[in-house]
């Protein structure tokens, strides 16, 4: 089965009634862990951005806990998930100040990490990949929050 476009997904779901759109997105949720966190964040988080990434950090506080440091092998694994799901958390959002201040506290975390990330360069590339990443969203917002972002990037090059 392919796909509709997404203008005639949109047509058809005006001409259902609150019910039936009830219905469809609890059953939307039953397939997928990500669609049933997506639409956790709408219905719940959205109004308080700050809470949620509040909570994201937390998240990843507790998987930088939870890395094996056995080898580079496991922690380069750990880190692409922990990545991974910051990512996933920064798209439900959709806001370029969350998505800086998430990857900035990743980089942060990353950084602080024992062992160094400058003794494996795909971890050191992993970082300096985000670092730029931070650099280039920052020059579309605010310049008051360019700076801020500016002087947080600073201290973590230092």
């Amino acid at each position: 089965m392919k796909a509709v476009a997404v203008v005639d997904i949109k047509k058809e779901l005006k001409e259902k009634s609150d019910k039936e759109l009830i219905a469809l997105c609890l059953r939307l949720s039953k397939f997928k862990k990500e669609n049933k966190e997506l639409l956790t964040y709408l219905l719940f988080e959205a109004e308080s951005e700050q809470g949620y990434i509040e909570t994201v950090k937390q998240e990843i506080d507790e998987q930088f806990e939870g890395i094996n440091t056995d080898s580079f092998f496991y922690i380069k694994k750990s880190v692409r998930k922990i990545l991974r799901n910051t990512k996933k958390y920064i798209r439900y959002s959709l806001n370029k100040e969350t998505e800086i201040e998430l990857l900035l506290y990743f980089c942060k975390k990353l950084k602080a990490m024992s062992p160094s990330i400058y003794k494996n360069n795909t971890l050191l590339n992993i970082y300096n990949r985000n670092i730029l990443t931070i650099t280039k969203k920052a020059l579309n917002l605010h310049e008051d929050l360019q700076y801020d972002i500016n002087t947080e990037l600073e201290e973590l090059n230092s």
